[in-house]
């Protein structure tokens, strides 16, 4: 380290340095900056962010700073006021060497948005540094025949400072017989030559000794000495001579050790040892050239050495000089300057000076991403350069001077493609050319762009009536294009009412993993179907989202026992039913109604006898009608009271029962005659008045219902010429207003009917609209059937195609049947579903009730799927 600046030279860079800096300016869209080596930390080199005109208030957040690793080992930004200053001690000897000029250069940038600014630093020469010889003693030898003007070459000082502040002069001690000659070299540099300005004697003086002073031209000079021991020799009266005595030769670099350069010649007019030369370099050829070259002793040769790189070097000076035998030894001497060629050996250098990686996938097109610096260490054409990008991406590259920025060509999208390769390839044009490659990953960041998709639109699901809550229905997923939180996806219900009530009352979702879990136990005979919309969200801002449709089906399970109608429970006692002992087998003794209230294969019923009957063998009791009849002739010791017990069982797993009990009385007397079917829809008592009234009510009924119905028939026909079976109503007004009731059916004492209510309300809710469809396979018969148009389930209070009215007591197979729509009350109301016999023709869901008002029976058929 060199010596401290005084104040006053400090003082004095400084207003050099404001000269400087004002009267540069920008040159070539750059900064220049001057600075004292060895200056103290925090000196102040300039003002960047002043000078490039930027915002104090803006650095931080455009985040102003240093770009490579050199610029940030020397010096600092201060981002409170943009200021330069140094942040190490600089040396330029070490940095520059003795290279007339030395500069920095910085780079400082700014990336919001991304600008790059360069900034050159000269580093100003400090006299630190002495003036110093090689050897402090230097030994001449003259023959004393040598001649006034006679020169011998002196060490030159070595002054690592450069310009004003190197050596400058030479002084010698005063000297009778010699004088100081100062030569300026080719490279500036000074050469002192000892010049001979009076013959001498060995006898009067054999030795002299001179002082040799070296002064630089700093302020305040400093200098540095070296003692001259002069020898006089006796006669050798020639010295070598070299011709030429400059000698200019051309090298390529990257010569191979071992290549001659030149063979020197020399020659003596002496002869014997007098005339025997040696060669050997001089002293001021530099160490450099002697770990170069090669200089055989003998011949004279000059030999490659070491490598030889034009970017080192491009110019080399061998001193070499001659000495013969002769006592004293006399020599001459030579120059030889080595001009180095250029040769293509050095591959363009890539530099990454800043890059915005992850890139938001949602970039817009031209914005810049990267800067990069290209540079070649070779000159001239070799050092033209040329830099191309890997073809087929959505980036490319935009050249300024020795830099190129990245920038986007292309919409980005982080689901076609996460990240890219983009390899730089760096070319330059010598001969031949030389390239060098750059590969990055860049990444591609997400945004939220892509809605969440379920893998289905319609989930079904299943779960049979009473399970307990919190079964699992089922799983429903979707998908999310997106990473990280924007594909988080979150499920949940999409809207807060359902059926009426809260939809998170019937079902829960784990808003995780999309498990659907039942919240309540279920009741088919309250609910068959369950349609809730189901929705996702990712995890985005702003979010997006999705919905699908889940329907949950109930599942009948039996549940429900049968419930007996006729008799009913507790009036056997009461209320006996009377039979003649005169009545033959077969005779109809009474008729016993159930139903259930559950649906399908659960609400088939079958009738049987118990053994608990007063005279087993006696009755016997059809198993899909429930008709008790006389099994046998009754015979005088059969007991007057019979009771009879009725087991009624439905066809569920497991099978559900009820008993029905019927008490008989047997009488002789012939005062009334056996019950007909028609018995146990009148009462005795009444029968002459409600029984007109009765058979009015319902021809009126009748009356009406074949009026509308051929009014419809022959509307539909109409529109059904263009070859269709089947037409319907979607938009009936009582549909829409109206809903019919569960029939209120009262029955008397002895199993008669009493009266029948059918009565008509406002619809809350969903209903099935029934069409009449007409069998293509029509026989010519008035029968048809009634089908809902809807295919929903019904909910609260609905109608439901529960039974027909048919003329004749067995419906035949692919038969028209005439059915009107009875009702069915869902909310616990028991469903009219007796057990089906062999042949009976099914429709829909449920059970057909045929009730034939004109005959003498009552026939009850199950409603299954319609043929």
């Amino acid at each position: 380290m060199g010596p401290q600046v005084p104040p006053q030279l400090a003082w004095k860079w400084q207003v050099l340095y404001m000269l400087s800096l004002s009267g540069w300016g920008w040159v070539s869209g750059q900064l220049r900056y001057s600075v004292v080596e060895e200056s103290e930390l925090g000196t102040l080199v300039g003002n960047v962010a002043l000078d490039l005109g930027l915002k104090m208030t803006e650095l931080e957040s455009r985040r102003f700073r240093l770009g490579s690793e050199e610029s940030r080992r020397y010096f600092a930004l201060n981002l409170a006021s943009g200021a330069l200053v140094v942040n190490q001690k600089i040396d330029r000897e070490s940095l520059c060497g003795a290279s007339a000029g030395c500069l920095l250069p910085v780079q400082v940038v700014t990336e919001h948005p991304l600008e790059l600014f360069r900034v050159e630093v000269e580093i100003l020469d400090l006299n630190d540094n002495s003036p110093s010889f090689s050897t402090p003693e230097r030994e001449v030898r003259i023959s004393e025949s040598a001649a006034p003007g006679a020169r011998f070459p002196l060490d030159s000082a070595q002054d690592p400072d450069v310009g004003t502040n190197t050596v400058s002069s030479y002084m010698l001690s005063p000297s009778l017989h010699f004088s100081l000659d100062v030569k300026t070299l080719k490279d500036g540099r000074l050469f002192p030559e000892l010049v001979l300005e009076r013959p001498l004697d060995r006898e009067e003086q054999a030795n002299h000794q001179l002082v040799l002073t070296a002064v630089d031209g700093g302020t305040p000079a400093l200098s540095g000495t070296a003692r001259v021991s002069i020898t006089v020799l006796d006669i050798n009266d020639n010295a070598p001579v070299f011709e030429p005595s400059l000698l200019r030769v051309t090298l390529p670099e990257n010569t191979p050790p071992g290549k001659l350069l030149v063979r020197l010649n020399a020659t003596d007019a002496d002869s014997g040892p007098n005339g025997l030369l040696e060669y050997s370099f001089g002293d001021h050829t530099s160490e450099v050239a002697r770990g170069l070259f090669s200089l055989d002793s003998q011949s004279g040769e000059i030999r490659v050495l070491g490598p030889v790189d034009f970017e080192e070097s491009s110019f080399y000076e061998l001193h070499v000089r001659a000495r013969d035998q002769g006592q004293p030894s006399m020599e001459g001497h030579s120059v030889v300057q080595v001009e180095v060629e250029d040769a293509n050996d050095n591959a363009p250098e890539v530099l990454l000076t800043s890059l915005v990686n992850p890139v938001p996938e949602d970039t817009p097109v031209g914005t810049v991403v990267g800067l990069f610096n290209v540079r070649d260490r070779d000159s001239g054409v070799n050092r033209r350069l040329t830099l191309v990008i890997s073809p087929n991406l959505p980036f490319q590259i935009k050249p300024f001077e020795n830099h190129y920025s990245l920038l986007t060509s292309e919409r980005l999208d982080r689901e076609a493609t996460a990240h890219y390769t983009i390899e730089l390839l760096a070319r330059d044009t010598g001969s031949p050319p030389l390239q060098t490659s750059l590969t990055i990953l860049l990444n591609i960041s997400d945004v939220n762009d892509n809605a969440p998709h379920f893998s289905q639109q319609l989930y079904s699901a299943y779960i049979s009536e009473n399970r307990p809550p919190g079964s699992l229905l089922c799983t429903v997923a979707a998908s999310d294009p997106d990473a990280g939180d924007n594909a988080r996806l979150s499920y949940s219900i999409v809207g807060t009412q359902t059926q009426g009530a809260p939809a998170s009352s019937f079902i829960y979702i784990n808003p995780e993993d999309g498990r659907v879990f039942a919240q309540r136990t279920f009741d088919y005979e309250l609910l068959q179907v369950l349609q809730i919309t189901v929705g996702v969200r990712d995890g985005g801002y702003p979010a997006l989202r999705a919905n699908a449709t889940l329907h949950v089906f109930v599942l009948d399970q039996n549940d429900n026992s049968p419930t007996v109608l006729h008799p009913r429970p507790g009036r056997e006692a009461t209320s006996p039913q009377r039979l003649r002992r005169s009545a033959p087998p077969g005779s109809l003794v009474t008729k016993v109604t159930a139903v259930d209230a559950d649906s399908g294969h659960n609400a088939w019923l079958s009738y049987s006898l118990l053994p608990q009957s007063t005279t087993p063998g006696l009755f016997q009791v059809s198993a899909h009608s429930g008709e008790v009849r006389t099994a046998r002739a009754l015979q005088e010791g059969d007991s007057d009271t019979q009771l009879v017990v009725v087991l009624v069982r439905d066809n569920g797993e497991p099978a559900l029962s009820s008993t029905a009990t019927v008490l008989l009385v047997l009488q002789d007397e012939d005062a009334e005659e056996l019950p007909q079917s028609s018995d146990f829809l009148t009462h005795p008592q009444e029968r002459s008045n409600l029984t007109l009234y009765l058979i009015v009510a319902l021809a009126s009924v009748s009356l009406l219902s074949l009026v509308s119905f051929t009014f419809l028939l022959a509307k539909c026909l109409r529109r059904g010429e263009d070859g269709e079976s089947c037409c319907g109503r979607q938009d009936s007004p009582s549909r829409d207003f109206y809903k019919q009731s569960s029939p209120n059916v009262q029955l008397s004492s002895d199993g008669t009917l009493k009266y029948m209510e059918v009565t008509l309300r406002p619809a809350h809710s969903q209903s099935h609209c029934y069409r009449t469809c007409f069998s293509p396979a029509s026989d010519g018969s008035d029968f048809t059937f009634l089908r809902p148009l809807s295919a929903q389930q019904p909910s609260a209070l609905a109608l439901e195609p529960d039974a027909c009215l048919s003329r004749s007591n067995t419906l035949k197979e692919r038969s028209q049947v005439s059915c009107s729509a009875l009702l069915r009350e869902t909310r616990r109301t028991p469903h009219f579903h007796p057990t089906p016999p062999p042949n009976a023709h099914t429709l829909g869901k449920g059970w057909v009730r045929a009730l034939n008002l004109f005959g003498d029976k009552t026939g009850i058929r199950p409603l299954g799927p319609t043929v």
